[in-house]
């Protein structure tokens, strides 16, 4: 995936993963915009991974239809369900430079993709996240859903404040506002180091990453998002809910004793070759790199 510009600098990659439970109906349109975006206008090497948590529908076979319909789309399929398994799963394999994910219902503008991972590619950031509770974020959907929403945040923002030096910051030091949208994205090295300590399967790893993240000392990087309420979400909220605080108490365990605390975190260190995308020349300008 790590392919050269004309110049002969390697150019950085990402891979996104849609993690998808039973759904056929919308797997082919969905992946086949996100497609087109990418081909059009995200001037990166990309890989689509659709990643089937043991569907019981024809999800399985769609995944596998377009793989043979488009390139740089892949599949797995995992015979257990979980959001946080699949991407656990395919991250920690991935040979891309960062490693994002979204909803397959697409209910994030794609327009965000870009600004989510050029701080990754660019060195400046470890970690980014969308944000549906952003002041300069335009949501739609109805009140009972955007009351849940910010009573479910608060909630999961009261839990955080009791786990000592756990409150989600941004790398602008504001409080990050939307740690469950389903669009975030982090490098790939950083999670291979995190991913041996992130225990859930489902929901709250979103979360358990961003409070890892936040208390090795790495650089969260927040986007605004436009988003749009899909109204055949089968989200389960009270059991989300009483799962999370299951998981801010095994975090607070966590903390406590010092578990949360990860060594082998890398670290930014500074280098002269740039980070170009696809048909830009290279250049000697100074960037951030990384290394282990």
């Amino acid at each position: 995936m790590n392919e050269q510009n004309a110049g002969g600098a390697r150019q950085r990659s990402v891979e996104i993963v849609v993690p998808v439970y039973n759904e056929a109906h919308v797997l082919a349109g969905s992946v086949g915009r996100l497609h087109a975006y990418l081909e059009s206008s995200f001037p990166f090497p990309f890989t689509i991974t659709v990643a089937d948590n043991a569907s019981t529908d024809a999800t399985w076979q769609a995944a596998l239809d377009l793989t043979q319909r488009l390139p740089h789309v892949h599949a797995v399929h995992l015979d257990a369900k979980g959001r946080g398994r699949a991407l656990k799963h395919v991250w920690s394999r991935s040979e891309a430079d960062v490693v994002a994910y979204m909803d397959v219902d697409l209910s994030t503008g794609l327009e965000g993709f870009l600004p989510l991972v050029a701080p990754l590619l660019s060195g400046h950031s470890d970690v980014a996240i969308g944000s549906r509770l952003h002041r300069q974020s335009a949501v739609q959907r109805g009140a009972k859903r955007e009351f849940i929403s910010r009573s479910y945040n608060l909630l999961l923002k009261a839990g955080l404040a009791a786990l000592p030096h756990s409150r989600l910051r941004s790398s602008g030091g504001t409080p990050t506002s939307d740690a469950q949208c389903g669009f975030k994205a982090v490098r790939t090295e950083v999670f291979r180091a995190l991913a041996p300590h992130i225990e859930d399967t489902a929901w709250f790893f979103d979360t358990e990453l961003l409070v890892l993240a936040q208390r090795n000392r790495l650089r969260i990087h927040e986007v605004p998002v436009d988003w749009i309420d899909d109204p055949d979400s089968r989200v389960d909220i009270v059991r989300t809910a009483l799962d999370d605080l299951k998981g801010m108490r095994r975090m607070f365990k966590q903390t406590i004793t010092g578990r949360a605390r990860i060594a082998a975190v890398p670290h930014r260190t500074r280098t002269t070759t740039p980070v170009l995308p696809a048909g830009a020349p290279a250049t000697s300008a100074e960037h951030l790199e990384y290394a282990s």
